[in-house]
């Protein structure tokens, strides 16, 4: 598609997680012209959740929008539901969002930003006067580069437990997700080991829940915990497990522990591809993205970086859904030129502030 000054808009958001669409919805009912491109499905980070899992956020901290969620149980809700959810927000403000479009190229032009797509139509080229990236930390797993890492009963994603019974299932990881997946597994009917590279589980990162579940478990003996390990390889039939000491890995110790399946729960990296090709700075090995707290505006004039992705690759994460609802504030003040508060906001006005684009 040929470039083309009537491709111009005022706002592009980049991104349909929740924090994107809460800022799309923030437009709209600010009557700010905007286009909102998202690479896959909406809230597609949830969609490889493993099925039934819980958030750890309360309904009410994840809500966006001024929508509230009500569940059955009154208690948190599942990815599925969330999924379910985002939906709902997107029904409701009639939302239009171009699903499936993953934005190749971010530019920085004269008067604006061009940005350069692929749909199952083709190349696209819009042009926009200001950005916002809300494209999540977590855009890819944090691979571990060692032979046999994509052998095809290896994944750095947990689908369902169901997938592991009566099965030998070496997870490796020591955070949240790892012994979650480990503990379902385990209950689920799979022989199941968690290998991990620290002495022990780092246990002010572990929900209190998980933690001391994990404890009996392992205490019991009815589950292996292989601590100050790491995998150095895997085969089809097992895994090669190297001793860490005091965080460096012994090639010499090696043990060979029988695998029918291996879960690498090693996390996840963001993708800051597009924030280094239009010149954004970006710091530290999370490589997060340089930004004015208050506006979000990073050192890119007109561009802006909105939730998790503010934090880039978070190692220990404090950027949730929960804490960046302010960004959608932060941004449309500096949108708007003046204090912004939607109508959804708690204290907000009644009605939006006006719409300095008319």
């Amino acid at each position: 598609m040929a470039d083309s000054p009537y491709n111009w808009t005022e706002v592009t958001v980049v991104g349909a997680g929740p924090i994107g669409i809460e800022l799309a919805a923030a437009l709209k009912q600010s009557g700010i012209p905007y286009r909102h491109l998202e690479a896959g499905p909406v809230g597609q980070t949830f969609t490889w959740w493993p099925h039934n899992t819980t958030f750890f956020s309360t309904p009410e901290r994840i809500a966006i929008a001024g929508v509230p969620i009500q569940t059955v149980q009154q208690q948190n809700l599942t990815g599925e539901a969330y999924l379910v959810y985002l939906r709902q927000v997107i029904q409701y403000y009639q939302l239009k969002i171009q699903l499936y479009e993953p934005v190749e190229q971010l530019e920085p032009v004269p008067g604006g930003f061009r940005l350069r797509t692929r749909s199952h139509g083709g190349e696209q080229v819009y042009y926009s006067r200001k950005v916002v990236l809300a494209t999540g930390g977590m855009a890819g797993p944090n691979r571990l580069d060692i032979p046999g890492e994509d052998l095809p009963h290896v994944s750095h994603y947990f689908r369902d437990p169901h997938d592991y019974f009566q099965q030998r299932l070496l997870v490796v990881g020591g955070r949240n997700s790892a012994i979650e997946a480990a503990l379902r597994c385990w209950r689920a009917g799979a022989e199941v080991a968690l290998s991990y590279r620290r002495p022990d589980i780092q246990r002010e990162r572990v929900k209190p829940a998980l933690r001391d579940d994990f404890d009996t478990v392992v205490r019991e003996g009815r589950m292996t915990f292989l601590p100050a390990t790491a995998p150095v390889e895997i085969t089809p039939r097992h895994a090669v497990l190297a001793q860490v000491q005091d965080g460096q890995v012994d090639a010499g110790r090696l043990t060979h522990y029988p695998a029918d399946f291996v879960l690498l729960m090693t996390g996840y990296t963001a993708d800051m591809r597009l924030f280094a090709q239009a010149g954004v700075q970006l710091v530290g090995a999370g490589q997060a993205p340089q930004h004015d707290p208050a506006s979000m505006e990073t050192n890119v004039p007109g561009l802006y970086v909105a939730g998790t992705a503010a934090g880039g690759t978070q190692k220990q994460f404090t950027i949730f859904i929960e804490t960046a609802h302010a960004d959608v504030a932060r941004i449309m003040t500096a949108l708007c030129g003046q204090q912004w508060q939607g109508s959804y906001f708690a204290g907000g006005a009644n009605r939006p502030k006006p719409n300095p684009y008319e």
